[in-house]
């Protein structure tokens, strides 16, 4: 699976080889037209067509609605202070945190944790130590883990496109490190029957570490009964990873969580994971004041379920298999080669998805503004068209 860095690598790389006289314009302009060959297609490409320089950025599951309003406050409060190292602000991030959560300060572990994460527990026991994960599937702890010695074990998706938890869990073995699951799952935003997925995790984390990455789980129905905190809580082996860079719209200041067992906490610690001067002051008070709005939350849900639903519709009304995604994204087959639906959807000015291997004639386009949806709904209506046409 090809990683987000890597994507932007090759896009640096694509850049240096613009042609003279290109006017840069927008991030659709000229980033867009380098990173065509360079780039996996659809998450970067040609300028669309007719010249059009705005493209509907839907290839990265970003929250376009935007950051709670409560952010824009923080960040200007925090502007005289850019100067100082972060302090106390990161305390009370974590106090707020453990709050809400109702979990101990010292099992909560701030930032984007999975790679580091990935890093540490391969290195733990020597080289050979076997991730398990659902496949196609996020990556980033998995491909940080082989980067130093583990052993990815991929385990493909069942018939319904969901975790396929009894064939993961018929996978554990001695040499087992820790089995990853994203819930909802990326790409298919299947969110797993709550009682099912506990009832596996628990069985699982009694041979095994088990890190459930929660990353979309607000934009679903019944968080509270999905998430799996209260398993951390009871002292399970399990770590919950979060991220306020989805549902509360702070892509641009990325910022996670892991709710950790006090073990692995103490050893991250131990290792310079919670030194306060890793953090910036704005990502802090984004983040902070993202938790002071909850209706904010509630209020993003409903808005991508709303335009969830008019995709589902188009679906339904196309005869054109899908999954029932709980996430801001859906996954949907379209009857041709994935490179050329989305060298095809940027044409039209829409950025989509990666590819996700088995699934090539496949995509996964990310739930935009309204405006953005529509332009997306017309682009795939006409390219399906197209597609079945083909084939009669």
């Amino acid at each position: 699976m090809v990683g987000r860095r890597r994507w932007l690598k090759g896009l640096a790389l694509a850049l240096g080889a613009l042609p003279l006289g290109r006017t840069p314009g927008t991030w659709a302009g000229a980033t867009q037209a380098a990173g065509a060959a360079a780039a996996p297609p659809g998450e970067a490409g040609a300028t669309a067509e007719g010249g059009r320089h705005e493209v509907a950025r839907l290839a990265l599951n970003e929250n376009p609605f935007g950051p709670s309003r409560a952010v824009s406050t923080a960040l200007q409060r925090q502007f005289p202070s850019l100067c100082r190292y972060v302090g106390r602000e990161y305390d009370e991030l974590i106090e707020l945190i453990a709050a809400k959560e109702s979990t101990p300060k010292d099992q909560i572990i701030l930032g984007e944790i999975l790679e580091p994460l990935g890093t540490h527990l391969s290195l733990r026991g020597g080289p050979g130590g076997e991730f398990i994960y659902s496949d196609p599937g996020y990556t980033a702890l998995i491909d940080s883990a082989v980067a130093v010695g583990g052993r990815a074990v991929a385990v493909p998706l069942n018939a319904r496109l969901e975790n396929d938890l009894p064939a993961i869990e018929s996978r554990v073995n001695e040499r087992t490190r820790a089995v990853y699951l994203v819930n909802p799952h990326n790409p298919t935003g299947i969110v797993t029957d709550a009682l099912e997925l506990k009832h596996a995790v628990r069985a699982i984390s009694r041979r095994a570490l088990v890190i459930v990455d929660e990353a979309y789980l607000e934009f679903a129905d019944h968080f509270a009964e999905r998430t799996l905190t209260d398993l951390v809580r009871r002292g399970d082996n399990v770590i919950v990873f979060r991220t306020f860079a989805k549902i509360y719209g702070l892509a641009g200041l990325d910022l996670g969580f892991g709710l950790v067992p006090k073990p692995i906490a103490e050893a991250l610690s131990a290792q310079g994971l919670t030194n306060p001067h890793l953090f910036n002051r704005l990502s802090i008070a984004a983040a902070a004041a993202s938790l002071s709005d909850p209706s904010y939350v509630e209020g993003v849900a409903q808005r991508v379920a709303e335009e969830s639903q008019k995709w589902f519709r188009l679906f339904d009304e196309l005869k054109v298999r899908h999954t029932p995604s709980a996430a801001n994204f859906v996954f949907f087959e379209t009857g041709m080669a994935h490179a050329e639906f989305a060298t095809r959807m940027l044409q039209e000015g829409v950025a989509i998805g990666h590819v996700f291997p088995p699934y090539e004639r496949w995509a996964r386009i990310s739930i935009g503004l309204p405006s953005e949806n529509e332009l997306a709904h017309r682009a795939v209506r006409k390219l399906l068209a197209t597609a079945a046409s083909r084939s009669s």
